[in-house]
């Protein structure tokens, strides 16, 4: 997993709450600063997809482990 500037940690929360709680974290980040953000609703991974697509924010990576969805997103 890449460095990162902060981290959001939005497990136990359902949709919308981790895209919302990941804009106001990117809010406060410099472009190209990076947010890793950790989920535990399965619905985050396409959430998050499409939320990157309609922001221009990068979502660098993402991956599941022990139930848990990791995702990096660089700022843009």
């Amino acid at each position: 997993m890449a460095n990162f500037d902060q981290e959001l940690d939005a497990s136990g929360l359902n949709c919308p709450l981790p895209i919302l709680r990941a804009k106001k974290a990117l809010a406060s980040l410099s472009s190209g600063q990076v947010l890793h953000i950790i989920a535990t609703d399965p619905g985050a991974v396409k959430d998050f997809e499409a939320f990157a697509k309609q922001t221009g924010n990068e979502l660098m990576e993402h991956r599941e482990e022990g139930g848990k969805f990791y995702f990096l997103m660089k700022k843009g």
